[in-house]
């Protein structure tokens, strides 16, 4: 006879499905249902023994999928936000005056200007480096240095950064590490086993997957002072997650590994037609073993490299703006990780400043058939 495995040894598309989730108390139902009561009954000796009290503090559907993902993280903790940058802000908070933290010059363009704009205003000091350069790196942190923050694989470009190298450079000097994990997912990657301090997350990606949900999260390795500390802004800060939003996600969750898996291998079948492509000069994908970090990716990543690439168009903007009017599966839309596979031209999103070519189109692939997307992509770049 077999033995039920422990919590400990079930793998991630297991958790995806469990974590979290108990059949309802008061039916035997499996789907759990969705609180949306914002007050909660006192007990006759004015406490609350069944844990909640506001639901700006708590809800059942918010503690389900903050189980969740603290469960596929590996972490203590999660928090969620009402947003990505709701949830990398609230790390940013905990940061006081006189403080330096070093960020990637290849990063989401919105955490660059909370940092820049926000930050910046409360007296925190900031240093931009190549992040994929550890040299660069060790120079930039020094003793004021209070955090580091890692997204790897990064936007737009897919470069890859050393988590492990990261966090060894960091903690000597008493800094944490926080890295992005939304293009890898924990189905991919999971910073906290390589020493991170935290994780975030965009939960309207990849955890949402379905271009319905908009959501952040926040998971804490290992200190639960500041778990307490994350916990006590969300509650202040009002910027929680709503409880419809958090069945949504959770939902959602549950195919996360499935939908993963998929997406990868549609991504690195694209990445290789591409790369064979003559309209296309560069097809920049950490699944490639021409990709320049690749073997730090195959190191530090498991279950694929992800389902995010950017190719560069020949012929500039105006031909790469051609291209992208043309597809038909490829929806032309910003956002990523949904099971439609998008299209998006970035440096005109992001604006003055941007690190993508005029010819970049950055491309989040979906769970259709991979020589569907293929073929679409093919007669776009004609």
């Amino acid at each position: 006879m077999t033995s039920t495995p422990s919590p400990d040894e079930l793998l991630p598309g297991t958790r995806c499905v469990h974590a979290g989730l108990e059949p309802d108390p008061a039916t035997g139902a499996l789907a759990p249902p969705i609180h949306l009561s914002t007050t909660f009954e006192r007990d006759a000796d004015g406490g609350y023994s069944r844990g909640y009290r506001y639901s700006r503090e708590g809800t059942p559907n918010r503690v389900a999928v903050e189980t969740c993902v603290a469960d596929l993280e590996g972490g203590i903790a999660a928090i969620a936000f009402s947003s990505g940058l709701a949830a990398s802000l609230a790390v940013l908070e905990q940061l006081a005056a006189g403080d330096h933290v070093v960020a990637p010059r290849e990063c989401y363009y919105g955490v660059l200007r909370q940092l820049r704009e926000i930050a910046a205003r409360r007296g925190v000091a900031l240093d931009v480096v190549d992040a994929t350069d550890p040299a660069a790196l060790a120079a930039a942190i020094g003793r004021r240095t209070r955090l580091v923050w890692v997204e790897t694989p990064a936007n737009p470009l897919l470069g890859i950064t050393d988590i492990a190298n990261t966090v060894e450079l960091a903690h000597a000097h008493g800094a944490l590490v926080v890295c992005d994990n939304t293009f890898a997912t924990p189905i991919c990657q999971r910073p906290l086993a390589l020493g991170a301090d935290l994780v975030v997350h965009s939960g309207t990606k990849y955890l949402g997957g379905h271009s319905d949900v908009l959501s952040g999260l926040v998971v804490v390795g290992r200190d639960q002072a500041l778990a307490d500390r994350l916990r006590d802004w969300q509650s202040m800060a009002g910027s929680v997650l709503a409880p419809f939003d958090c069945w949504l996600l959770r939902r959602s969750i549950s195919t996360l590994g499935l939908r993963v898996e998929r997406q990868c291998a549609n991504a690195r079948g694209v990445a290789l037609a591409m790369s064979r492509h003559p309209a296309v000069s560069a097809t920049l994908y950490p699944g490639l073993p021409g990709h320049p970090r690749h073997a730090v990716a195959a190191r530090q990543m498991h279950g694929g490299f992800g389902a995010m690439l950017s190719i560069g168009v020949r012929g500039g903007r105006e031909r790469a703006m051609q291209v992208a009017a043309r597809t038909r599966l490829f929806r032309r839309a910003t956002s990523l990780g949904g099971v439609e596979s998008l299209i998006e031209h970035r440096a005109s999103i992001e604006g003055p400043g941007s690190m993508a070519p005029e010819n970049l189109l950055r491309l989040s692939v979906g769970i259709e058939d991979e020589a569907d997307l293929i073929r679409d992509l093919t007669q776009a770049l004609g």
